[in-house]
């Protein structure tokens, strides 16, 4: 059974950005699709401190929540990250979470299906979830979209549950990620993945 991954970088388990979530997961779930929802916004999460630690041991030097969760990033189809909107950006937390869970794993994220949402009272979410895609852009994740931008209008839970236009972007989000992971393993299965390419890696050490 494909499976989704769903972060709360929220610090309120049943707030907003929960409300979000909930909605896409009752969709999953009538698509077949297994989920796991785990909260780290209320996690203590160092940033990464380029220590190289993990190119030689696969895993963070720093054994917390990004440990944890990392088996269950590599064994998702999909990952489905939510955030409340902190100053125009997303959770400072979820932030350092996702720098270095993405930079330690050394399993591939290739085809595993991304996707942003993010919750607040009235702006920052666009470019909020603009900061969030860009971690599944540089690791070969299709993004799933939906009707409108993935995000949902709030100060409360109850006020999103009234966003109506927001919860309908979240369900149609949700049957999208369904139909592309399973549209994926399909094709894995018929053709392979694609080729990736890594030998080039421009730094220009000699200072032209």
């Amino acid at each position: 059974m494909a499976k989704v991954l769903l972060l709360n970088g929220s610090p309120r388990d049943n707030g907003c950005t929960a409300t979000a979530l909930f909605e896409m997961i009752k969709v999953f779930n009538e698509n077949g699709i297994e989920t796991k929802l785990v909260g780290v916004g209320k996690e203590t999460v160092k940033g990464c401190i380029s220590c190289g630690y993990c190119g030689k041991a696969g895993k963070c030097v720093t054994d917390d929540i990004v440990n944890k969760i990392a088996p269950e990033f590599e064994q998702a189809d999909g990952l489905v990250v939510g955030s409340p909107v902190y100053y125009a950006s997303p959770n400072g937390t979820l932030l350092a979470l996702l720098d270095r869970l993405f930079y330690s794993t050394p399993f591939s994220k290739h085809m595993k299906v991304g996707a942003a949402v993010v919750s607040c009272r009235r702006g920052g979410s666009v470019s909020s979830y603009d900061v969030l895609n860009k971690y599944f852009t540089i690791s070969g994740m299709p993004v799933a979209s939906s009707t409108y931008w993935n995000q949902i209008h709030g100060f409360t839970a109850e006020d999103a549950k009234k966003d109506l236009e927001g919860l309908q972007t979240m369900r149609n989000l949700a049957r999208n990620m369904a139909f592309m992971i399973k549209a994926i393993a399909d094709a894995k299965e018929k053709y392979g993945l694609p080729e990736v390419e890594r030998g080039a890696f421009t730094s220009f050490h000699d200072g032209k």
